[in-house]
């Protein structure tokens, strides 16, 4: 009677189908076309494409052709920076106003006067700046807007600031908030309804 060397020979059959089927992923993958690194973000509405480079992390920009005038590109940059800083203000507003109402409060009344005070004096800048901005003629609707805005966010300011100096238990100074708040969003939307418009007339 013959004897098996290997009393279990079917122990090989696994790995040899492993063993095959590494190989054969192996040589797929090598056929596959390498896949490009570079990533292009569409331009936004200052004309600008941003190209992100290959793997060693270099990044390169690419400055499009924009149809827009000096002048309007100039006003369009200002009233942009108006609104980031706006958009801080309101930040800064509601986190003080949120504090005072935490129970318990979070910060002592000296100390949100002042803050109330600074964007009070920081809003009424901008709201100046604004107002000594000349638009381009195409553009005067949308700039009556925007200053409709931030003249009510600078109100609203004051307001807030008078009511946490009341005897007010609180509705007038939160009503003033919610106000800045408002006129804050509607500033935003009409700065992109304003480069909406420069684009439509280029």
């Amino acid at each position: 009677m013959a004897v098996n060397p290997d009393p279990k020979p079917g122990r090989w059959i696994l790995p040899l189908v492993i063993l095959g089927m590494i190989a054969f992923t192996y040589f797929f993958v090598r056929e596959l076309p390498e896949a490009s690194t570079d990533t292009s973000l569409a331009a936004g509405p200052g004309g600008t494409t941003t190209t992100l480079g290959g793997g060693d992390g270099s990044t390169s920009s690419t400055q499009s052709q924009t149809s827009l005038d000096p002048e309007t590109q100039a006003y369009l940059d200002t009233i942009d920076t108006i609104n980031e800083e706006l958009q801080v203000q309101r930040t800064e507003l509601v986190t003080v106003n949120d504090s005072f109402d935490a129970e318990p409060r979070e910060i002592e009344f000296d100390d949100a006067e002042t803050r109330y005070e600074a964007v009070a004096t920081g809003t009424q800048a901008l709201a100046d700046q604004l107002s000594g901005l000349t638009s381009p003629t195409a553009l005067e609707g949308n700039h009556a807007s925007l200053q409709a805005a931030v003249d009510l966010a600078a109100v609203s300011a004051e307001e807030a600031l008078a009511g946490l100096r009341s005897t007010d238990t609180g509705e007038r100074r939160n009503t003033a908030v919610d106000s800045y708040v408002q006129a804050a969003t509607d500033f935003g939307t009409e700065v992109t309804n304003t480069h909406n418009a420069a684009e439509a007339n280029a």
